[in-house]
């Protein structure tokens, strides 16, 4: 028996995990030569860079899901570098025989004048923003829409504006300040009669420029201060997106099916307390079926549902032979947890029988306990 078990021991041994390396053309839109891609084991893409490429990201999701759902991955060139190739480390495993999404997004380093544009572009739709949603009127200020909903539309502003650039340092902008909030807040709250135009003099015509020129002072004190601190986070020269390469509907390969046998030794418990156990013990063989994919799911891909069969039947302290109904030997079904790659905790129950005499059969379940050695056997047909 032990014997066996070294065997089952060495032949479950893992080799030493090499991640394979596929390459992806972006001149040929082409990934590992046409070939399915790895499946549930990560791996590296390896490609070549264009000229002035700084960052490459890679976008992966199944082609029946969302984009939203994607997993993302990113190289970026290192400091004052000029490399010819980048390399991507996948982490998390495709599926088996399933159909993938695939989208490579390449930067370059924005130039003096890009950033200048980009810089124009938002200061732009910022003033114009909130030249649109104030106005005023006898009261005072009015806002078209609450401090906290164009806190949120500002950001969007900016945020939209940078859909197609990432800092080098990957350092996303996160909205403005706790100051614009508050200046925002003031606005809402200014009333007119306290602007400092000649509120007594009987010239409407005055008094209307001068509300107005107030109005404007105060906007553009907002304007001012979103444009500096839009102009802080543009102050390091961005990544500019410059090409997006998609594979669609791009296969994995299909992984055969493995079946987990057991071999293993487990006691039987029959009755009795610490001090008069009554116990049976054997050897056992059988088949388990995981609970989920361990390429996914550690836990549940470790943990099985199995069933076998005893070796040899076992004896009671009262020397009553405990067999099993139909084969005759005793029969189990228990949950399993792998531990150490090969070793398997068991513990469940187990369906027994014993003659009670020649016409009655005592058929009974008895808990156990036990380790075993678990390998996959492949299961295959020819075509």
């Amino acid at each position: 028996m032990r014997k066996i078990l070294l065997f089952v021991a060495l032949i479950n041994l893992p080799a030493i995990a090499q991640e394979q390396s596929v390459l992806y053309s972006p001149e040929e839109n082409k990934i590992n030569r046409g070939r399915p891609l790895p499946s549930e084991e990560p791996f590296y893409i390896q490609g070549n860079l264009p000229e002035g490429i700084k960052r490459v990201e890679l976008s992966i999701y199944k082609s029946k899901k969302n984009e939203n759902l994607a997993d993302g991955y990113s190289w970026k060139a290192a400091y004052q570098s000029e490399p010819k190739n980048y390399e991507l480390f996948v982490a998390y495993p495709l599926r088996s025989n399933e159909n993938y999404t695939l989208k490579f997004y390449y930067y370059i380093l924005a130039s003096d004048e890009e950033m200048l544009g980009l810089q124009e572009a938002l200061q732009s739709n910022l003033a114009s923003y909130v030249n649109a949603n104030f106005i005023a009127t006898k009261r005072g200020i009015s806002a078209l829409t609450n401090p906290k909903a164009m806190l949120t539309h500002l950001d969007q502003i900016v945020i939209q504006g940078l859909q197609n650039y990432t800092h080098p340092l990957t350092q996303e902008f996160l909205g403005f300040s706790d100051m614009v909030k508050i200046k925002l807040e003031q606005l809402k709250d200014v009333k007119l009669k306290g602007a400092r135009f000649n509120l007594l003099s009987k010239n409407e015509d005055s008094n209307a420029n001068g509300q107005a020129e107030y109005m404007n002072q105060l906007k553009n004190e907002l304007i001012d201060l979103l444009h500096a601190e839009v102009d802080q986070y543009l102050r390091t020269s961005l990544l500019m997106l410059v090409d997006v390469r998609e594979l669609k509907n791009y296969p994995t390969e299909k992984k055969p099916f493995y079946l987990p046998l057991n071999l293993g030794y487990a006691g039987t418990y029959f009755s009795g307390g610490f001090n008069d156990l009554d116990y049976g013990t054997s050897a056992f063989a059988g088949i388990s079926v995981p609970l989920g994919n361990r390429s996914f799911t550690r836990f549940l891909g470790n943990a099985s549902v199995s069933t076998g069969v005893f070796f040899s039947n076992m004896e009671d302290s009262n020397d009553t032979e405990i067999s099993g109904p139909l084969i005759g030997r005793p029969v189990y079904i228990g949950l399993g947890y792998r531990m150490f790659r090969i070793l398997r905790f068991n513990v469940g129950t187990v369906l027994t029988a014993s003659d009670v005499n020649a016409n009655i059969e005592n058929i009974t379940l008895y808990p156990f306990v036990g380790f075993s050695a678990e390998f996959n056997v492949w299961v295959g047909f020819n075509k």
